[in-house]
């Protein structure tokens, strides 16, 4: 009985999650845009302005025309700065006729060096179809990195699963 219990109380030690990483795993502040806003106004003359398309895929066609598959995607906003912080005005999205079917963003958000910040596209989220795509409106410190955007799209189905990745376009 004494070995039972201190193999009970070891394996209760060893097994317990850190709670700080439970947190930090699922901690998503991607969403949390209101608590990203952009609260100092920096002169325009002090900026880099751009635009960047990235396309994505909501489904893509499998065996026919007649018959899609549907892709999670996660879009990724990553500041590739070790020191400047990035701000994007826009976040829109488009479906494969070029309906904005979706915006983001009502305000300015920022994102701070080296973090990368994610919009998700569900799975059962078709709206976007087999051309969909973003466009971000964004600013950065005249002479400083540009963000970098890429999406994952990712689906599995019994034993079958496919994913790729998609890398944003700048707008001239």
């Amino acid at each position: 009985m004494k070995y039972l219990t201190l193999f009970l109380l070891l394996c209760s030690l060893f097994s317990c999650e850190d709670p700080m990483k439970k947190h930090m795993a699922t901690k998503d502040l991607s969403h949390d845009w209101e608590n990203r806003k952009v609260n100092t106004t920096t002169p325009d003359s002090l900026l880099t302005k751009g635009s960047t398309y990235l396309p994505i895929y909501s489904e893509i066609y499998q065996q026919n025309k007649s018959f899609t598959f549907n892709l999670t995607t996660t879009v990724s906003i990553r500041n590739i700065s070790l020191q400047d912080t990035v701000y994007i005005y826009t976040a829109d999205y488009y479906d494969t006729y070029g309906n904005k079917i979706r915006q983001y963003l009502d305000h300015p958000v920022y994102v701070q060096p080296m973090e990368t910040i994610e919009i998700v596209v569900n799975e059962e989220d078709k709206g976007g179809g087999t051309g969909a795509n973003f466009v971000f409106d964004w600013a950065t410190k005249k002479g400083k990195l540009e963000p970098f955007f890429e999406a994952v799209m990712i689906s599995t189905a019994g034993q079958q699963g496919l994913s790729f990745t998609t890398r944003g376009i700048r707008k001239k």
